[in-house]
């Protein structure tokens, strides 16, 4: 038996398509309504999906000058043998099953998302590797549909979809702040969970303002849970040679800031504790003045789940966080949050480091750096 769907606008449409290249004899085995050529909803036409078969062999089902609409249950006519009516019966019932069985396996694909256009699959792809968000994996997917969709069917294959998604990040990016330190501000508040790598960083940032901008640093901590903690810092500030102080309370810090009073910048190292106490955004205050000039970074590893990101940001909201450090690119190779933080929470990417090395292994974030790094291409434009 040969099987074959056809798409129509119409039935009288779909019957002369049949008869054209089945014959008269084909019987229509399943139609309906369906929706077309569209994704999400998007420029999706109404057509008629119609499966129809005719059988090669001497018994056919036959109706003269008009196809026949064949039930499942209804017997073939008379005149065929039983054995062979059973046999096109049971085919057909067969037939009817495997239809149905692709149809629910259509409509999975789909709710997973992986009934897209080539070559949108492979981006797709590519964003959901580097774990980049449901939900702009959607808005990216979206707007790169739309353009290919409103552009002639016979240039949609000139769509370079990474470069037309690059273009787009560029512009949905413009307006979130990326870059480092923007030396306008005295004091430079370091904050974050423990374990994301703080006060590497801070040495880095001083280690970077003290040899190549040539300016006067100080530190102070106030990371007085862990006396491996206070050892580290100090490790750091002599090899830099460069003051510190160790802040216990609130008073000790403003003695700390009146005493480096004269240098050009002082960074704050602080504790790390679990994020997900409320109660230690209200110790930090305790010890740190916010109310100062200052810029403050949240520290963030990349390492981490993107749902504990989330989480971090929100308790850190209670602060005036300015940027987002992010630390130990090189030890995952799922960038996603470069994109997930600017776009979800409008906060941008000061730095990014990549290694335990200082005043190495740390770079200034862009949003180049940050399309090409999420995207997978060496350019975008």
């Amino acid at each position: 038996m040969k099987v074959k769907k056809y798409f129509a606008a119409t039935m009288p449409e779909a019957m002369k398509r049949i008869r054209g290249e089945l014959g008269d004899e084909a019987v229509i085995l399943h139609s309906k309504e369906v929706k077309t050529g569209g994704v999400f909803g998007l420029f999706a036409k109404k057509q008629l999906e119609v499966v129809a078969a005719v059988d090669p062999g001497p018994a056919k089902i036959r109706k003269e000058g008009r196809i026949k609409t064949a039930a499942p249950v209804t017997p073939p006519p008379a005149r065929v043998k039983p054995a062979e009516q059973e046999r096109l019966l049971k085919e057909m019932n067969q037939l009817k099953a495997m239809i149905g069985e692709l149809a629910t396996k259509e409509q999975a694909n789909q709710s997973e998302g992986h009934e897209y256009p080539r070559p949108f699959q492979a981006v797709e792809d590519q964003l959901k590797k580097q774990g980049v968000s449901k939900q702009i994996r959607l808005q990216l997917l979206k707007h790169a549909l739309k353009e290919w969709y409103e552009q002639p069917e016979a240039e949609r294959t000139g769509l370079d979809v990474q470069k037309e998604l690059g273009r787009y990040l560029e512009h949905e990016l413009a307006g979130v702040p990326f870059g480092g330190l923007s030396f306008s501000k005295k004091m430079i508040n370091i904050v974050g969970p423990t374990g994301v790598g703080k006060t590497t960083t801070i040495a880095k940032l001083a280690a970077h303002l003290l040899l190549k901008k040539q300016k006067k640093v100080a530190l102070i901590t106030t990371d007085t849970y862990r006396i491996a903690a206070i050892e580290q810092i100090k490790t750091y500030a002599k090899i830099l040679n460069i003051p510190l102080e160790v802040a216990y309370s609130i008073d000790d810090f403003s003695r700390a800031v009146s005493q480096f009073e004269q240098y050009d910048y002082i960074l704050v190292d602080s504790a790390g504790r679990n994020f997900r106490n409320p109660l230690y955004i209200e110790e930090l205050a305790k010890v740190i003045d916010f109310e100062q000039q200052a810029e403050t970074f949240l520290v963030l590893s990349l390492t981490a789940k993107y749902e504990d990101m989330n989480e971090i940001i929100h308790q850190f909201s209670l602060l005036q966080i300015e940027k987002v450090i992010l630390t130990k690119q090189d030890e995952t190779a799922s960038l996603g949050a470069l994109l997930n933080i600017p776009l979800e929470h409008g906060k941008g990417i000061a730095y990014i480091t990549n290694g335990q090395n200082v005043p190495d292994d740390i770079m200034e974030a862009t949003v180049p750096y940050v399309i090409r790094s999420v995207l997978g291409v060496d350019k975008h434009v």
